[in-house]
C-alpha cells in the first residue's frame, strides 16, 4: 500500500482523497484516471469516493480552484499592488514559489493540464490571466528602468514563470531545501543571475 493510500484509509475525509486524487491524476494523467483507477491508488472503493464527492470531474475542480484561488490571492495582497513594479513583481514571484511549495500536488496539476475538457480550458484561461498580470509588471518595471529593456515582457514572463514552474520537478517537502530558500533563490537568480560578482 502506498502512503497516499495509507493516509486516506485512516482519514478518509474530502481532503486527503482530494489530495490522493491530484498525485494520482499527475501520475496516471487525468483522461486515463477512471474512478476505479483512483480508487485501487488510493486504497478505497468507488462507493467511499462517492460519499466524499460527486464525480472525479469535481475532484478535478477542486484541485485546480485550491491551486489558482492560492495564485490569485497573490494578486490581491497590497504588497502586490503598491510600491514600485519591481519591487511588487519580486513579491509576486516569491509568494507564487510559496504557493507551489505549499499546494504542490494542485500547482503540478495545474501546470500539466492539457486543455481536453472545458474545465481545463477554464483553469488555462484563468492561469493565462495571472500570467498577463505578471507580464504587465514585467512590462512596468522595465519602463521603470529596474529591468533589461532588450527582452520581450512577454518572454520574460514565460522564463520566471519556466523557472517557477520547474520547480514541480525536483521540490520535496521536508527535504534538504525548505521553501523559504528555493524562494529566496528563485528571485536571486531572476533578478540576479547566476554569474558571481
Amino acid at each position: 500500500m502506498t502512503d497516499i493510500a495509507a493516509t486516506i484509509r485512516q482519514n478518509h475525509d474530502q481532503e486527503s482523497i482530494l489530495r490522493g486524487a491530484a498525485e494520482v491524476f499527475i501520475q496516471h494523467g487525468y483522461d486515463a484516471t477512471s474512478m476505479g483507477v483512483l480508487a485501487e491508488n488510493l486504497g478505497i472503493t468507488k462507493s467511499a469516493i462517492y460519499h466524499h464527492v460527486p464525480s472525479k470531474e469535481y475532484l478535478l475542480q477542486l484541485a485546480l480552484d485550491r491551486a489558482l484561488d492560492s495564485l490569485e490571492a497573490i494578486l490581491v495582497d497590497p504588497l502586490a499592488s503598491t510600491g514600485s513594479a519591481i519591487d511588487r513583481l519580486m513579491y509576486v514571484l516569491r509568494s507564487s514559489v510559496g504557493v507551489l511549495t505549499d499546494q504542490l500536488p494542485f500547482v503540478t496539476l495545474l501546470l500539466r493540464l492539457r486543455g481536453n475538457t472545458e474545465l481545463e480550458r477554464s483553469a488555462l484561461t484563468r492561469r493565462r490571466a495571472f500570467n498577463q498580470v505578471i507580464a504587465e509588471l514585467v512590462d512596468q518595471a522595465r519602463t521603470d528602468g529596474d529591468i533589461r529593456s532588450d527582452i520581450d515582457p512577454r518572454t520574460t514572463t514565460r522564463l520566471l514563470f519556466g523557472m517557477i514552474g520547474s520547480v514541480v520537478d525536483w521540490y520535496r517537502p521536508g527535504g534538504p531545501v525548505s521553501a523559504e530558500d528555493v524562494a529566496n533563490d528563485v528571485v536571486a537568480v531572476a533578478f540576479g543571475g547566476v554569474r558571481a560578482r
